[in-house]
Order: C-alpha cells, then structure tokens, then sequence
C-alpha cells in the first residue's frame, strides 16, 4: 500500500503556521538586541536580528495622519490607506492580492490623528519580492475605479454603523467638544459627504505629501541581517520623496472643563466617555502619571474605579482610564457603561474618586503595588514579532532612545510617593474632568444636551 501524498500548505497558510509558531516561543522569554541600521541611502531602521524563524516583520510610519487632512475632505488618510494594497504598479487589485498570497506575505496600512502606518510580513525566502510589493504600494498605488467605489461604499457604511454605535458617539462627542476648533476634534473615519467628496487627485496627493523618507520610522524583526536590510531599506524606500510637504499641527489643550453633555438615545444601558487634560510622551512627569493612572483606573480589577463602582457597588461591568499622548496633545481618557438609573451615581462616584487622588493622591502600599505589576508584566507585551517591531517604531516616534527598554523599569521604579503625590495634584482635577453621555439616563443634570452630528 502506498503512502498518501500530503500537498503542500498553501502560502498565506504556510504563512499563518510559521507565525503561529513564532508565537508558541514567546519572545518575552528571550533577551533581545536592538541594532541600529542605516542604509547606505541614509534611512535608519531599528532591527532586532532573530534567525529562530524563516519570518521577516516590517513596521513602519510615517509622520502626519488625519490631523492633516483638509476639514472638507475628512477620512482622506484612511481612505488612502485603505486603497494602496488594492493596486499598485502593473498589478490591478486582484493581481496585487494574489501575488501577496503567493509569496506567503501580507501588508497592512492605517492612519491615527499623527500618523501613517503600515505593516508587512513575510517568510524569509520571499522578502525581496514582499519588500518590492511594498514599494509599488507606497510609490505607485494605483487608486483605480472600482476598488475606489467599493472602499467608499465601505468607509461610508462604517461610519453609518459608528453613528448607531453609542461608545463610537460619546468618544466623537466628547473629543468634539475638547478640542473645538481644532483637527483632533474631527473624525478620522470622516462623514459620509467628506467621503464623497474625495477624489483620485486628492488620494494621490496625500500619499505623496505625507509618504517622505525625512517622517519615515521603521521597526524590523527576524530572519534578516543588517546589511540585507540596509538594501532592502534603500530599494523599498529610496524612491519616496526626501522630505513631507508641510503640514503643521497647533498644539492644543482639552477644553471646557467640567461639561456634561447629553446625547439622548433609547437605549436600555447608557454610555459615557470621560476625561481631562494630560500629559505628552515627553514629559518629565509621564512614568508617576502613568503609575497613578494605573491605580485610578487602568489597573483593572487592582484600580480604584472598579473596586468602587463596579466591586462594592455592582453599578457597572467595567470602569476604566488611560492615557493619550499625542504629537501636540495629552489627555487622560475613560470610559464606562451602566443602566440607566445608575448614571448619576457612576459620575459621582468617578468625580469623588478622581478629587480624592487629586487631594491625597496613591497609598506607599498602591504605588508599590503597581511598579511591581508594571514592571513584571512589561515582558509579556513582547509575545509576537509584530508587537516588537511596533514597540520599535515608538520607541523612535516618542525619542526614547535605543536603550529604553533597558531603562524603562528602572524608570518606573525611580518614581517616589512624593513624585506621585505631586503629579496626581497636578492632573487628576475633578473640576477639570469633562463627561458626554449617551442614553437615557434618569437623574442626570447635563450642562447641555448635543447631537451626535453637532451642538
């Protein structure tokens, strides 16, 4: 009897087995090296040279996202984003997804409110040909007709599904509201007539604004050396212009302190988004802010919000903070969902919890609490190559120097409760701290009612 042939894997599936491995030996069990590599073209990547794997993972910026859109034409960085894999080069749409698929590779591309990213990985045998997919992506794309219409119509339904969703309208409504007047106050899927509005010439022209070698920042991970990749860097990124066109973003600070908006939706359990002004990335004062957020409310069950509203008090599932450093901006965001009745009752509870670490600020037992869990867990956020190369790229975007994850937990562990106490009067000001609701909620006083589309 003869033995059964097995085919061969698949390439996109031969891709999935390899990175399903890479993560069964977790990275965070191993001490890594960062290296510096720069191309003989001058662009710098960050690479930690792991030949464990036949894996390559590329991640990467570019400086200027939706902040810089033109406030008519609104979603225009996630529209060109969502359109560089459909075509790019010689290769319509169809052909550049079946190449990716035979060469067992995939890419990704995004935007926030700063910044452009993208993502490509790839086995090791095939990364000339996956880098020079990238290439064609971000130097030729090709925006044609029908994948334009296709993701419009897609964009479009996004943001219809967004306006029903009640977390999607008290975020939008509360950073409306922070920011008036300012680019972090829009959007960034955009609105159905900003979407409408866009056309080829606008996509070309913000991928050749924002897509320059000078706000570009890599992270690579894997079976690579440094000087195949300072090629490989040259090649895929060589052709982009030298330098962005010039897109200033005004610093900015969360404004009106203390609302509370109401957006009425019949819905059985309302919504709330809540924050206040924080703290940029590069602020002196980040690691014993981020070490009292993490005792108000981003320690989950260790965190004094869910201990008060949800565990004494059973108002709500989960109550949460954490912090959003921008390129112009920093605030302190939060969240939380409960039934109608009990609305009033949570805000109080996270304004009186919020005045009492203004005022007193974290216990010596909670500050040493949650160094011991923050420098403990650190480690375990590195279980893929793709969170590694991310953690590369903000390492560069944030200039926390190449050895920052050496000095990270030292850091935190510098911080003193007299630090804490400080930084906590500083930012933690329940004056200061603005709400908007989405719901029905009964016995709330709102300082205005608003719309989800506007005041």
């Amino acid at each position: 009897m003869s033995a059964a042939r097995i085919a061969p894997p698949a390439p996109r599936l031969l891709l999935g087995l390899v990175l399903c491995l890479g993560l069964a030996v977790s990275p965070a069990a191993r001490a890594f090296t960062i290296e510096r590599v720069r191309s003989p073209g001058g662009i710098e990547a960050w690479l930690v040279e792991d030949h464990s794997l036949p894996i390559v993972t590329l991640e990467f910026s570019f400086r200027g996202g939706a902040a810089t859109e033109p406030k008519e034409k609104l979603g225009l960085a996630r529209m060109t984003t969502a359109l560089l894999d459909e075509g790019a080069g010689r290769l319509d749409s169809g052909a550049y997804q079946a190449r990716l698929e035979d060469l067992a590779s995939s890419v990704a591309f995004g935007a926030s409110q700063d910044y452009v990213t993208g993502s490509l990985r790839t086995v090791t045998k095939n990364v000339d040909a996956a880098f020079d997919l990238l290439r064609l992506a971000l130097t030729e794309p090709r925006f044609d007709a029908e994948p334009l219409a296709r993701i419009r119509a897609d964009l479009i339904a996004e943001v219809a599904q967004r306006a029903e969703n009640p977390n999607a309208v008290a975020n939008r409504v509360w950073w409306r509201n922070a920011f008036d007047g300012h680019p972090y106050a829009r959007p960034t899927d955009g609105t159905a007539a900003t979407l409408a509005a866009i056309t080829v010439a606008d996509l070309k022209r913000f991928a050749h604004d924002r897509f320059a070698r000078d706000a570009l920042t890599i992270g690579v991970v894997g079976d690579v050396a440094p000087e195949a990749l300072a090629s490989l860097l040259d090649k895929t990124f060589g052709p982009l212009p030298a330098e962005a066109a010039p897109a200033p973003v005004a610093p900015a600070t969360a404004q009106d302190a203390g609302a509370l908006l109401l957006v009425k939706k019949p819905i059985p359990q309302s919504v709330a988004t809540f924050g206040e002004p924080g703290i940029k990335r590069d602020d002196p004062d980040w690691y014993a802010a981020y070490l009292d957020n993490y005792i108000l409310g981003g320690g989950g069950f260790s965190s004094r919000l869910m201990e008060e509203v949800r565990v004494k008090r059973g108002l709500a599932y989960g109550v949460y903070t954490y912090l959003v450093p921008l390129r112009e901006s920093g605030v302190i965001l939060g969240g939380v969902a409960t039934r109608n009745d009990a609305v009033a009752q949570s805000i109080d509870i996270i304004r009186e919890e919020w005045r009492r670490m203004h005022d007193d600020g974290p216990t010596a037992e909670e500050l040493a609490n949650a160094k011991t869990y923050l420098t403990g867990s650190f480690p375990l956020q590195f279980d893929s190559t793709g969170r590694i190369a991310g953690t590369l790229v903000q390492m560069q975007e944030d200039k926390l120097g190449i050895d920052f994850l050496d000095k990270r937990n030292a850091l935190i562990d510098a911080v003193t409760l007299e630090d804490a106490k400080r930084v906590a009067k500083r930012l933690f000001d329940p004056a200061q701290l603005g709400f908007a609701v989405v719901g029905t909620p009964t016995n709330l006083k709102p300082t205005r009612e608003v719309t989800a589309s506007g005041s």
